[in-house]
């Protein structure tokens, strides 16, 4: 595509969501029909471009809207997916998803935090305590002394600070089984000397 063509295109797309000015009053200055012109013309090529990448069935629904505005609040109207549709799927997904025994909680805890902004970008109504509940519930059992201790200490984190506290819990506990895992290597080792005749 030539650059000069894509910014005038580019200077044009005002009339996106500008709505089409009234007729001029009576007495309008040069520079007031300048303007009106120039948008008349804008509109005019936004609208050729917009019903050029339609199929010709869909074209014609929407060849008799003069501009661009309708054209585009019509089009959304009858395509765009409603929030409750979406709100349903990411509340499904964020109450449903439950993480796995043994893989990782930073994963895990960066997946509900983007389930959570979206719930808040659509305005689904939950409070953090909920948020947070539902995070701690779908943890695996390992993470039992965790959510016992948080909920004992009656502690009011916001969520990321409440994924920190787990990717911390997670290294802890992770080095204590690796220290066990030694000594009892080292303990068998031991064994196995002595038990010689």
């Amino acid at each position: 595509m030539d650059t000069n063509k894509f910014n005038d295109f580019k200077n044009q797309g005002y009339v996106l969501d500008k709505p089409l000015p009234t007729a001029l009053p009576e007495g309008s200055s040069p520079e007031e029909r300048l303007t009106f012109d120039k948008w008349l013309e804008d509109n005019c090529k936004v609208r050729s471009i917009i019903l050029t990448l339609m199929t010709n069935e869909i074209q014609k629904q929407y060849d008799r809207l003069e501009d661009v505005p309708s054209i585009m609040l019509r089009m959304k109207e009858v395509y765009a997916v409603p929030d409750r549709h979406i709100r349903y799927a990411v509340t499904k997904a964020f109450f449903g998803t439950k993480m796995a025994e043994g893989s990782s909680v930073q994963s895990h805890g960066v997946k509900m935090l983007s389930l959570v902004e979206k719930l808040k970008d659509l305005k689904a109504g939950l409070e953090n305590d909920t948020y947070i509940d539902v995070i701690l519930q779908s943890l695996p059992p390992s993470y039992d002394p965790f959510i016992i201790n948080y909920n004992m200490n009656g502690l009011e984190k916001s969520i990321h600070e409440l994924i920190n506290m787990l990717v911390q819990y997670e290294a802890m506990t992770h080095k204590s089984e690796s220290a066990v895992l030694v000594g009892e290597a080292s303990t068998s080792k031991a064994k196995g000397k002595g038990a010689r005749c």
